[in-house]
């Protein structure tokens, strides 16, 4: 068990755990289209990484493309989820391994049929965990992680995303 997350995350729910407001955070990334359809992601002081499409696509191969980085997300979100929450109660994971897998229709994202949705109609995700400790403690842990990993939550639930464009510096009414 690591010792050093529960002590953070117990200090964070310390911190939040009687405060009525400021308990937001806000994170962001910067894109660009660099050429054809690679672009980059600049996050924090992170080197770009590089966003491309496989050449069926129209890409390089330069990076993965924006769906398998949602997908990414996914099961990197759980598996930081399962050593903080882990930590938090108790339980020392010897192996966690996350496989998401997305499926799309392409119809959607090529406009050929305008009532297909262009993203993901069904997200499968399947977690491989080792322990010695008791599975009653290790279900516990996996509903924890199911109900408080940000991504999954992001994804099963509507989210707001308002948009605004500019166009030559000029801002666009839509």
């Amino acid at each position: 068990m690591n010792e050093k997350l529960k002590e953070v995350l117990e200090t964070l729910r310390a911190k939040y755990a009687d405060s009525p407001g400021g308990s937001e955070a806000g994170f962001s990334a910067l894109t660009r289209l660099v050429s054809g359809v690679t672009c980059q992601a600049l996050i924090r002081d992170f080197p770009p990484l590089v966003i491309d499409e496989p050449p069926v696509l129209g890409g390089t191969n330069a990076g993965p493309n924006p769906v398998e980085l949602v997908l990414a997300a996914l099961g990197t979100c759980q598996e930081i989820m399962y050593a903080l929450m882990g930590a938090l109660i108790g339980v020392a994971l010897d192996q966690v391994e996350v496989k998401v897998t997305g499926y799309l229709d392409l119809k959607g994202l090529l406009a050929l049929n305008e009532d297909t949705p262009a993203g993901f109609s069904e997200i499968r995700v399947e977690t491989k965990l080792a322990s010695q400790d008791d599975p009653e403690k290790v279900k516990k842990l996996i509903e924890m992680v199911e109900k408080h990993c940000p991504v999954l939550d992001t994804l099963a639930r509507p989210v707001r995303v308002n948009g605004k464009a500019w166009l030559n510096g000029n801002r666009l009414n839509l």
